[in-house]
């Protein structure tokens, strides 16, 4: 199998939360800044997201246009840019995100040319969609995403030799549950957030089976200013 090396590179707090109201609190603001700082130090190519992330940050989860009675087109891979100097992943199994332009931009980040991964369970109308509006996509999977072979695709495609998983917490275990995860990348904020409402670095879908716990190897533990630590840790495989 040839697939990118993948880093999964999150922003928490001391309990683990990714999202919440932690994240604009004064305890955050360094470790937002080291986020970005971080995740440079690995120079990917592309970052992924699962659809609610994409939909939370990105489009403020405004529905697609699908227009009725087109032509549909082969449900083959579609590359509209090759050798993008960034991509934005998107997982996105029905296909349900209503992007209104093939590029986004992203903090300090280089323009980022969007790729779809959808499953078959996306309608003929979504992927003419995605063609009007020149954003490529690979299909994996029939109804869940297949992180195997979306990473393989993402390689060959596109040439991504360096992919960052960036949550939610679904897509994140995704990827670990099949043994892609290289490493775990976590800057961690001196706050804790008890909301019972928003996601852990990583969660099972209910719907799937539950698999054994995953261990890891610390790798190097490095501390911030202002009391944000950056830990990373190896996959124990």
């Amino acid at each position: 199998m040839q697939r990118p090396k993948i880093i999964c590179h999150m922003l928490t707090s001391i309990n683990g939360k990714i999202s919440g109201g932690y994240m604009s609190s004064k305890y955050a603001t360094s470790g937002s800044m080291a986020y970005e700082i971080t995740n440079n130090t690995y120079q990917s190519q592309a970052w992924l997201c699962g659809r609610v992330t994409i939909e939370k940050n990105f489009t403020d989860f405004h529905k697609p246009v699908l227009k009725k009675n087109t032509t549909p087109y082969p449900r083959t891979d579609y590359v509209a840019q090759e050798n993008a100097e960034m991509y934005i992943v998107s997982a996105d199994p029905s296909g349900k995100v209503g992007w209104t332009t093939n590029t986004i931009q992203y903090e300090n980040r280089p323009e980022a040319h969007i790729i779809e991964i959808v499953t078959d369970k996306a309608s003929d109308e979504y992927i003419a969609y995605l063609r009007e509006h020149q954003i490529s996509y690979v299909f994996a999977g029939s109804e869940q995403i297949d992180c195997t072979l979306a990473s393989e695709k993402l390689l060959a495609l596109f040439g991504i030799k360096t992919l960052m998983v960036s949550g939610g917490g679904y897509i994140n275990w995704s990827f670990l549950q099949e043994g892609l995860i290289d490493e775990v990348s976590i800057v961690m904020t001196p706050v804790a957030d008890g909301r019972t409402d928003t996601n852990t670095i990583f969660e099972r879908v209910e719907t799937l089976p539950e698999l054994a716990p995953v261990g890891f190897k610390l790798k190097s533990v490095e501390i911030i200013e202002e009391d944000t630590l950056w830990l990373r840790y190896w996959v124990d495989k």
